[in-house]
C-alpha cells in the first residue's frame, strides 16, 4: 500500500521540503543573509542564487553551509565564537544571522504543510511502520509542532541533537543512522525521504534499504544521480502508485 520494499519496518523523513513547505523560506533566509554578506565585501559580486541554495546550502547544517557555499566564492572566514554578533564576518555570525532570519519567518507565517506527504504519514503510522523526522535545522522541534503531526513522530534527530551527540551532517549518514537506531532498526531496513541532494546522498552512504527523492525543485535527474531509488513529486504518488 506504501510503495515500500517488504523488508521496510521504518520511514524516516526529512522536514523542510518533505513534510513541510518551510525550503523556500529557508532559501530566502539564506538569500538574504549571503547577499548582504557579499555585498559588504564587493558591490558587484553576483548575487546568491537557487542553484547556489541547492548545491551548497540545502539539508546541511548551518554553519556548514556557510563554509562550503563561501569556498565556491574562493572565501574563506575564522570560524568565531557562538556569541559573535551576527554582523561579524566569522562563520558562526552568518550562521546566526540567517538563524535569526527564519524565526522571524516562522514567527509571522507559520508552517505549511505538504498535505500529502502528511497525508504518507499518517498511512504509514496506520501500517504499523515506525516515523521519525531527520533534519539538519536546528527548529524541528518547532516547525513539528507547528505543523500539527508531531503525534504522527516517534522520534526527531534535528540540528539541536545532532550538535549535542557530534553527528556529522548530510551528506555523512550519522542523522539518518541516528535516526534508524532511535527507532530500533537496522539501516536496511529503514526508507530515507528527502529532497535535498545531500540528503539522498546521506541516504544512499548509510546503506539504507530504499531512498525516496522527492523532486520539489526540477532536479530529479541529480537526486537519481545521488542515489535515490524513486524520485516522486509529493510523497502522496507513492500512496497512487501502490493503489
Amino acid at each position: 500500500m506504501l510503495g515500500l520494499p517488504d523488508q521496510i519496518r521504518a520511514c524516516l523523513f526529512d522536514l523542510d521540503g518533505v513534510l513541510t513547505r518551510t525550503a523556500t523560506v529557508h532559501q530566502a533566509a539564506w538569500k538574504r543573509t549571503f547577499d548582504e554578506f557579499l555585498r559588504s565585501r564587493d558591490p558587484q559580486a553576483p548575487e546568491f542564487t537557487l542553484a547556489d541554495y541547492h548545491l551548497h546550502v540545502d539539508g546541511k547544517p548551518r554553519e556548514d553551509g556557510v563554509r562550503d557555499f563561501l569556498a565556491s566564492r574562493g572565501i574563506v572566514l575564522p570560524e568565531g565564537a557562538p556569541d559573535d554578533p551576527p554582523d561579524a564576518a566569522t562563520v558562526r555570525a552568518i550562521a546566526t544571522r540567517k538563524n535569526e532570519l527564519i524565526q522571524v519567518e516562522l514567527a509571522e507565517h507559520g508552517v505549511e504543510v505538504f498535505p500529502g506527504s502528511v497525508r504518507y504519514l499518517r498511512a504509514c503510522r496506520d501500517a504499523g511502520l515506525a516515523t521519525a523526522v531527520v533534519t539538519a535545522s536546528a527548529n524541528g522541534e518547532q516547525v513539528i509542532a507547528a505543523g500539527g503531526f508531531a503525534g504522527l513522530v516517534q522520534a526527531r534527530i534535528d540540528g539541536v541533537v545532532a550538535k549535542a551527540r557530534g553527528l556529522r551532517g548530510k551528506p555523512e549518514p550519522d542523522t539518518f543512522l541516528a535516526g534508524a537506531e532511535a527507532l530500533g532498526v537496522p539501516p536496511e531496513a529503514a526508507v530515507v525521504f528527502e529532497d535535498a541532494l545531500s540528503g539522498v546522498a546521506a541516504g544512499r552512504a548509510g546503506g539504507f534499504g530504499y531512498v525516496v527523492g522527492v523532486d520539489r525543485a526540477g532536479q530529479a535527474e541529480a537526486l537519481r544521480a545521488r542515489g535515490a531509488d524513486v524520485v516522486v513529486t509529493d510523497l502522496a504518488e507513492l500512496l497512487d502508485r501502490a493503489a
